[in-house]
């Protein structure tokens, strides 16, 4: 949560109202924590299609000749080998190998990329992409202001979005982007999200937003979703959320994400040499799944604790799962803990709750 007092609205701030949603301040901006029920929002998306607005995610470009080169040296994936119209989840790290953010990076042209950033952390990604490119042919360019982004998700989101755009929606693959035309608005459409399901990420013009939003959310069976639903859905899905599975004090190693730290990649990039002791050095806390054997969710900040009592580990995102109908939890075990441990609990406000160690997504599409 942001501790600015005027929190900023995105274009379908007026919208939300109209629906009557819980809007909170969310990174600095008042978003939707909920229409009416959460949980029938995530069923919606697990099973037809929800609609939500991102509209307060960054959207920076970095452009020129040597535009792949500077994102390679800012950033652990490899930028440079990426076609134009693909799309990489990476991260961003500071010298230590700690994360200042998860991203994605997409290629729309031979010398354009779009950096997608966390809300929160738009400035300091805005500023280390700008440090890092200097001396390289490659301009830094926040353009957040000027878009708006949409995201069409649930198993029937191409059939929906197919009913306003001629874009070849069967042809794009997972992690890929194209331009296109939807509802009459230009958009760039991504087949990407944060939901384990199927679905898109529209970029489209902030003028255009309310329109677009408003033609999609007509459809019989599409339900406006919000952050309470999106954060169950990502849960459910294994996908980590900067602030609780990611941090500056974690490197992509501890989160399970060293896939995608590329040091076969030509050149140096920040981060390079802790990230490599890292990879070299024996496990340390490992990010797990959780799921509670009662009914009390483990939430953020909770003890994870051993059979004894002993604090073992930390849960980094909790919440009970419309989808297992069963509280789920992510969370960090100390290396002390033995794989396939099985007597294990949550300290839930006093109260240990024995809860099962599993490997993590809890849920994935058929």
């Amino acid at each position: 949560m942001s501790a600015d007092p005027t929190p900023k609205k995105t274009p379908l701030y007026d919208v939300h109202a109209a629906l009557g949603a819980n809007l909170v301040d969310f990174a600095g901006y008042l978003m939707p924590l909920r229409y009416a029920s959460e949980t029938a929002e995530h069923k919606a998306v697990r099973t037809a299609a929800g609609l939500f607005d991102l509209s307060h995610m960054g959207e920076i470009f970095v452009t020129g000749p040597q535009a792949a080169a500077a994102l390679d040296a800012a950033l652990v994936g490899n930028i440079s080998p990426m076609a134009v119209g693909k799309a990489r989840y990476t991260m961003i790290c500071r010298e230590d190998g700690g994360v200042l953010d998860d991203l994605i990076v997409y290629r729309l042209a031979a010398e354009t990329y779009l950096v997608v950033a966390n809300a929160a952390n738009v400035s300091v990604v805005l500023d280390a992409l700008t440090a890092r490119a200097e001396g390289f042919e490659a301009e830094v360019d926040d353009r957040s202001a000027a878009y708006a982004l949409i995201a069409l998700q649930g198993p029937d989101a191409q059939d929906i979005l197919l009913r306003f755009t001629d874009a070849p929606l069967a042809d794009l693959k997972y992690y890929a982007i194209l331009s296109g035309v939807v509802a009459g608005a230009d958009a760039l459409i991504a087949r990407t999200g944060y939901t384990g399901e199927d679905g898109f990420e529209l970029f489209v013009a902030a003028a255009d937003a309310v329109k677009l939003w408003n033609t999609l959310a007509e459809v019989e069976g599409v339900v406006p979703a919000g952050l309470s639903a999106r954060d169950t859905l990502r849960l459910e899905a294994g996908m980590p959320l900067y602030g609780n599975e990611l941090t500056t004090e974690t490197t992509p190693f501890e989160a399970g994400l060293g896939r995608v730290v590329k040091f076969e990649k030509n050149g140096d990039f920040v981060g390079r040499s802790a990230l490599a002791a890292r990879a070299e050095a024996a496990a340390g806390r490992r990010l797990v799944g959780l799921v509670a054997r009662g009914r009390r969710a483990p939430r953020k900040g909770y003890a994870v604790v051993g059979p004894d009592g002993t604090p073992c580990g930390v849960v980094t995102s909790g919440a009970p799962s419309p989808t297992l109908g069963r509280p789920i939890a992510m969370a960090y075990l100390d290396a002390s803990v033995p794989e396939g441990t099985s007597e294990l609990a949550v300290d839930v406000r006093g109260r240990h709750e024995p809860v099962d160690v599993v490997a993590l997504p809890f849920y994935k599409r058929s």
